[in-house]
């Protein structure tokens, strides 16, 4: 069982993302870091705590993130594509209590686990970067890897024509972190952009009614479709790119990767871009600097696994 520490924002995908790793029998969750993105920091810490006590795990730390990037810029959020607060047309109830832990909690979870410890990143890197400011690099790097949900290799951005919203969010964090952390896979948008979820896989796993998720799910991957169907005429799906970031942890042999240095660009005309050497014959560079970035995946083995977290019962 693959022992996972989450920073994220949710928002829908990363909504389904806590629930799929809560689903999931090949994953433990001990943390959740939640840091501004797709709605404010103190909006996606609720959505966070919602999710565990829905899915009767409120032990499982929620951990305060960053408020906004390292630039001070005001953040932009997308009330068009994750619902005013973030979980489409679901607002968590006032009824429920939240239990949100300041930041030195990484640090203890990092400590406590090591080398079986896995950080996924899905979100705005501001909070990871944070951490390697704060820790040290030795000391993030003692954990097994990284994970990293951003970037657009040799594919459009979804924010510019060539940035992710992860990495353009905060551009000098995304850096930091790439050069910083060891062990690092990423995700980039031209892989994740096609783990699509149809209305007809929401409707199936609704059918089932056999978690207590299943009523949250079909209104909060509608609301998602649609929003993607306003901004990809035809497309009647959405991408859980965040989900796919978790299968790839759990069933590595369905993608294929290559290594290569990845960075991030902060300048004016290009913020946000992912750059890695693609040609045949690419500069050498130290082994110590190469990420792993994912560039094919088993879109069949993908959605059978997705079917069958998501209609599973609690661990």
């Amino acid at each position: 069982m693959k022992k996972i520490l989450l920073f994220g924002d949710p928002g829908i995908d990363d909504a389904v993302a806590i629930i799929y790793a809560l689903l999931n029998p090949e994953i433990e969750l001990v943390g959740l870091v939640t840091g501004y993105g797709n709605v404010d920091e103190t909006q996606a810490a609720e959505n966070a705590s919602y999710l565990l006590q829905l899915g009767g795990r409120p032990d499982i730390p929620v951990i305060r993130g960053a408020k906004g990037p390292f630039s001070g810029e005001l953040v932009q959020y997308y009330p068009e594509i994750h619902g005013p607060e973030g979980l489409g047309p679901i607002r968590p109830p006032d009824y429920f209590t939240t239990n949100v832990q300041d930041f030195s909690t990484v640090f203890e979870i990092i400590d406590r686990y090591k080398s079986e410890l896995t950080i996924v990143d899905v979100g705005r890197s501001t909070s990871l970067a944070t951490a390697f400011i704060l820790a040290g690099a030795d000391f993030m790097n003692q954990v097994n890897a990284m994970y990293i949900m951003g970037g657009a290799f040799n594919h459009p951005g979804n924010v510019t024509a060539s940035a992710e919203a992860n990495f353009y969010g905060d551009p000098i964090a995304s850096d930091l972190v790439l050069e910083k952390g060891k062990n690092i896979t990423i995700l980039p948008l031209n892989v994740t952009n096609y783990a699509l979820v149809s209305p007809q896989v929401v409707n199936y796993i609704t059918s089932l009614n056999s978690n207590p998720f299943s009523s949250l799910f079909k209104p909060i991957m509608d609301y998602y479709i649609n929003a993607y169907n306003k901004l990809i005429p035809g497309l009647q799906a959405a991408a859980v790119h965040d989900v796919l970031t978790l299968f790839s942890i759990v069933s590595p042999e369905s993608f294929q990767f290559v290594s290569r240095r990845a960075r991030v660009d902060s300048s004016e005309l290009s913020r946000g871009t992912s750059r890695a050497d693609f040609r045949p014959k690419p500069e050498v560079e130290p082994l110590e600097t190469l990420d792993r970035i994912a560039l094919f995946f088993n879109y069949n083995a993908f959605i059978q696994n997705f079917v069958t977290v998501m209609s599973g019962r609690l661990q």
